[in-house]
């Protein structure tokens, strides 16, 4: 120890072997509090940070000295305007459907859907077999022209008020001028009566095309709405203002369809069907006909 201590001093000259290790002691202290004072720096800033994190921003700093709190109750960005930002009553679905519509739109909706709803069960009517071609008229003309009572046949064609029984007494009204005649009249009747059941059906297409462009002029409208809140509505334009028109425009394109696609459905469905019937009206009627095909024109017959 003590050649360790003499070739110290030879090493550092001036400097005792006790002073050397106060510098030590010193050092590692002052070392070790830097230390832990930057570890406690660290910790701090860590859970500053967290804090960021969780709540996704700095902490609202308190009410400065000398003024009031803000009320709990109150909303802090309404400027003590009370409910005014408050949360908004929740709305009924159909009172948002009624509100986005509006009147106008409402009201021409209402009409196309009736209006619809009528057709379709008056052409239903109308496109059944027994409005259309019965087999009973059919079985019963058959045997009153095999009993040769023709008069009795025209009777009761006349009577019905089927397009088949139409054609056949048009057909037998002319049967004094000859088969081509006959065939003629009822040709005239078959193709008078296809035009009033298939006029009746287009209104039925109408609908279903007409729908749709009033949904789209309402897409349009909407659309144009709420570009206007954003153009004149600064850098920041309400979204409950935007969601109006976008509301207007979605709502009624939806009605639009909702209303075409079961009228241009139904349309095709009771046209085919009315075109195979009146088919059948064409094919039976000329079937009991022809039993005059060999008749001569009666002279002076009309």
């Amino acid at each position: 120890m003590k050649y360790v201590s003499e070739r110290m001093s030879e090493v550092l000259p001036g400097w005792s072997l006790k002073t050397l290790l106060v510098v030590l002691v010193v050092g590692t202290l002052t070392s070790g509090i830097v230390s832990i004072t930057a570890v406690q720096a660290q910790d701090d800033a860590a859970a500053e940070f967290g804090a960021e994190d969780e709540f996704g921003a700095d902490p609202e700093p308190g009410p400065a000295a000398g003024q009031p709190e803000p009320d709990a109750g109150a909303d802090p960005g309404d400027g003590g305007g009370g409910d005014a930002g408050g949360a908004r009553p929740k709305q009924s679905l159909l009172g948002w459907f009624i509100k986005s519509l509006g009147i106008p739109y409402l009201v021409v909706f209402m009409a196309l859907s009736v209006t619809l709803v009528s057709l379709f069960v008056m052409n239903m009517l109308a496109a059944r077999r027994d409005t259309l071609c019965p087999l009973d008229l059919i079985e019963e003309f058959g045997q009153r022209l095999d009993e040769n009572d023709n008069q009795g046949a025209y009777d009761l064609a006349k009577s019905d008020e089927s397009v088949l029984g139409q054609v056949l007494a048009a057909g037998l009204s002319k049967i004094s001028r000859g088969y081509p005649k006959a065939l003629e009249g009822m040709q005239e009747v078959g193709e008078e009566e296809s035009m009033k059941l298939e006029h009746r059906l287009s209104y039925m297409a109408l609908i279903g095309n007409l729908s749709p462009m009033i949904g789209l002029f309402g897409t349009v409208q909407g659309m144009i709405a709420s570009f206007d809140v954003i153009a004149n509505g600064g850098s920041t334009p309400k979204p409950s203002e935007l969601a109006e028109g976008i509301s207007t425009a979605l709502f009624t394109t939806l009605v639009g369809l909702f209303i075409a696609i079961p009228a241009i459905a139904a349309y095709n469905i009771l046209r085919n069907r009315v075109a195979r019937l009146l088919l059948e009206v064409g094919v039976e009627s000329e079937n009991l006909m022809s039993r005059f095909e060999d008749t001569t024109p009666k002279a002076g017959g009309r």
